[in-house]
Order: C-alpha cells, then sequence, then structure tokens
C-alpha cells in the first residue's frame, strides 16, 4: 500500500522535470519512507505523470539511488563550509561537524539521516541504493578518521568509529525515546570523546 500524499511541489515549468521529480520524490521518501511511496504519488507531487518520470528514471529503485546520491551530496557540502570556518584547524572542523550533526539530531522536524533511513527500508544487498548507503557511510568514517588523524589525535580510527556509533544511536533514540535535552547531552559526549583522544 502506498502513501496518499497531496502535490507539494506541482508544475513549473522554469524548473526541470528531473529536478522536480527528484525534490518531489526526497522529500515524499524522508517524510513517508521508501516502501510507502508510490511512483504514482512522486509524479502527482512532481506536477508530472508516470511516463515521465520513467523516462528520467529507469526504475523506482535507480530513482532513490539517485535521491540517495543527491542526499550524501548534500551532507558533504558541510566539509568545505567547515574547512572555511576553521582553516588549517582539523579539531576544530571535526567538532563543528559533531555539533551540528548533534543539532539535526535533536531538531523535532527531523526523521534522521535518510541514508540511514534507507538502509533499514533496503536490506537487499542487490538494490543500487545499497552500494550508494555504504560508499556514503564508508566515506564519512574514513572522514573522520583522518581530521582526527591530522588533528593528532589518539587512536584516530577508534574515535572515528565511537563518532559514528554514537551518532547513529542518537539518531534511533531520537525516534523511540524523543528529543527532549538530547542534542546537549549528544554533543557534550562528542566533546569528551574527542578530548580523551587528545594527546598528553
Amino acid at each position: 500500500m502506498t502513501a496518499q500524499i497531496v502535490a507539494s511541489h506541482g508544475k513549473d515549468d522554469r524548473i526541470p522535470p528531473r529536478d522536480r521529480i527528484l525534490a518531489a520524490a526526497g522529500e515524499l521518501f524522508y517524510r513517508h519512507g521508501i516502501r510507502a511511496v508510490g511512483v504514482e504519488s512522486i509524479a502527482e507531487a512532481a506536477g508530472t505523470n508516470k511516463m515521465t518520470l520513467y523516462r528520467h528514471f529507469s526504475s523506482k529503485d535507480e530513482l532513490v539511488a539517485e535521491y540517495l546520491r543527491q542526499s550524501a551530496q548534500n551532507a558533504d557540502a558541510c566539509w568545505d563550509r567547515f574547512q572555511k570556518l576553521h582553516p588549517g584547524d582539523e579539531l576544530a572542523q571535526l567538532g563543528a561537524w559533531f555539533r551540528e550533526v548533534a543539532d539535526h539530531v535533536a531538531d523535532c522536524d527531523q526523521r534522521g539521516c535518510a541514508l540511514a533511513n534507507a538502509a533499514v527500508e533496503l536490506p537487499e544487498k542487490t538494490h543500487p541504493a545499497r552500494r550508494v548507503i555504504e560508499e556514503y557511510k564508508s566515506a564519512l568514517r574514513l572522514k573522520l578518521a583522518q581530521l582526527a588523524r591530522t588533528a593528532g589525535l589518539n587512536e584516530p580510527e577508534m574515535l572515528a568509529d565511537e563518532l559514528y556509533f554514537l551518532l547513529e544511536g542518537a539518531r534511533v533514540s531520537a525516534q523511540s525515546l524523543g528529543i527532549d535535552g538530547l542534542g546537549s547531552r549528544l554533543a557534550r559526549m562528542g566533546e569528551n570523546l574527542i578530548a580523551a583522544h587528545a594527546r598528553p
């Protein structure tokens, strides 16, 4: 059964159909779940039709994979911003990243990480989205370890794992236990982990 969705984007000839489809699909997948949303709902929300959708995406699975690629690119855009804010200071960049994701987890309008949510919904290893998810998550862990290593922290790979697991656990807790006070507690735990890996 697919979700009944009210059109949210509508037809706007100034925006190419492919972009409208991706925007509508992204919003619907994130809010309602990938399995719950059908191509009819996506086409309607994008102000187009199924024929146009399939002209741009060979299948719903391919549309899901592209939605997740876009989500990963959007998430990665923060690193350029942190580098500009804290040039040459990898420790500050790492701290800024964790504070930002802590705020995101504690945002009542959010449903967690789009890629983590998709990983739960799409357990099939052959689904084209699985590669997108796994590559992004692996690259994130490597990025965290690289920043920690360059910042001179002890056991950078272990710190990357600790921050990653803490964040993923907080996302699940936010969905099941609520977000009251979560952001500040999560940020403090991240700061404590980073400090524990600092050289004496």
